[in-house]
């Protein structure tokens, strides 16, 4: 019984640390304003986020079953290595701007609960994310580690709930579409750290390292789809939490933190505690798989390959987190420059991974069996329409505003 249920935990890696990796701090604070702003009225647009994100995160595993080599790999075959490496760069830019906000979540998370110094935070648990790579299986450890965060951030999310006695009437309303007045910003900001179309590509990636470490667990497609439904679950119980505490007292959020300070004197420090619980689960989780993901594809782009075992790909996810750590420490929050950057890259970026994927998916030469079924081409292309109207949505805000 014991090792059954350690083989399905182990079957639901990738799609763990796919959800892991996409749910942190910033996600966590746009998740917070919208329950706060807007009560439990967008819950909606979290079931949306969730089934495309689904789709394609599905289609990434397939596309890691079906092929020997990395999708980099076979977009490199297909359309030439200019477009693999300006994947892997521009994946590599996005990862590294924003891996600051993690480093800042793992500190103030910690820093709030302790009242000690972020910067101290800052820099022990980017020293523990490097010496997680000096593990001979770091993919083992990785996929360990994610589970027991996600297993964390779930009891800590439920807990909080427990505190906040949400409205019943008010969750069920909420998952009837609407878009209440000056919501659409935080909408969109939402649906595309939701629909994380680099956490869907690296999927392919960890699909594959599994196979390699355990062969013996056969792919399913319920095992992408049982990470990112967790995804779904922490992103609503945050927005319900948000909703039950904050919204009907029209206390307002601009932080992650700020809901953990606004939390206490309503329901004691026990509730504060566990929602930083939550927040450090969220920040220490992305800050290794995000450096994980920026430097395994970066190691691809440029020949290396992206085997988590080997040396040049573990000092290239060093890289990362000391870049973002040494950010943490000078600024004390993302650079607005850096936001900027990183929000240029993804505009063009992103809509280019969802098609190459598409196509890869839908082409039986590659695919074989694994290919696109009808309903999964029809959805997966509706995914594709939202990709290029989020890019267009944030090239209006970025460059005409």
């Amino acid at each position: 019984m014991i090792s059954k249920l350690k083989k399905w935990l182990l079957s639901l890696g990738p799609g763990i640390i796919t959800a892991a990796l996409v749910f942190g701090p910033s996600k966590m604070t746009i998740t917070s304003k919208l329950g706060a702003d807007y009560g439990y009225s967008l819950l909606w647009i979290v079931v949306v986020a969730i089934f495309f994100m689904t789709i394609f995160t599905v289609m990434a595993a397939r596309i890691g079953v079906a092929s020997e080599q990395s999708l980099l790999g076979t977009i490199r075959q297909k359309w030439g290595n200019a477009a693999a490496v300006a994947i892997g760069l521009g994946i590599f830019f996005v990862t590294t701007s924003f891996q600051a906000g993690n480093s800042i979540g793992v500190g103030i998370s910690v820093a709030e609960a302790t009242g000690t110094s972020p910067v101290l935070w800052v820099i022990v648990f980017n020293l523990v994310g490097i010496g997680l790579l000096f593990f001979r299986a770091f993919y083992k450890v990785l996929e360990k580690l994610m589970i027991f965060l996600v297993a964390l951030m779930l009891f800590a999310f439920v807990t909080t709930l427990f505190f906040a006695k949400p409205s019943v009437s008010g969750i069920t309303g909420g998952l009837v579409p609407e878009l209440p007045d000056g919501s659409a910003g935080l909408v969109i900001a939402f649906f595309a750290s939701c629909f994380s179309i680099v956490g869907a590509f690296y999927q392919s990636y960890l699909v594959q390292e599994r196979i390699k470490v355990n062969p013996e667990i056969k792919e399913k497609k319920s095992h992408s789809i049982t990470g990112i439904v967790i995804l779904g679950l922490m992103s609503a119980i945050v927005m319900i939490c948000a909703a039950a505490v904050l919204n009907t007292k029209g206390i307002k959020v601009n932080t992650a933190s700020d809901m953990a300070r606004a939390l206490e004197p309503l329901f004691g420090s026990a509730a504060s505690i566990f929602f930083l619980v939550g927040l450090f689960g969220a920040s220490f989780s992305s800050l290794v798989g995000n450096a994980t993901v920026g430097g395994a594809l970066l190691g691809d782009a440029f020949g290396k390959g992206s085997q988590l075992n080997s040396t040049a790909v573990k000092l290239l996810i060093a890289m990362v987190m000391v870049f973002g750590a040494v950010i943490a420490i000078k600024f004390g929050k993302l650079p607005l420059e850096l936001i900027v950057f990183a929000q240029s890259v993804t505009i063009f970026l992103v809509p280019f991974i969802g098609i190459a994927m598409y196509a890869i998916s839908n082409d039986p030469k590659i695919m074989g069996k694994h290919v696109n079924s009808l309903s999964t081409k029809i959805f997966g292309a509706i995914g594709l329409l939202i990709l290029i109207f989020l890019a267009l949505s944030n090239i209006k805000e970025l460059f005409f505003k």
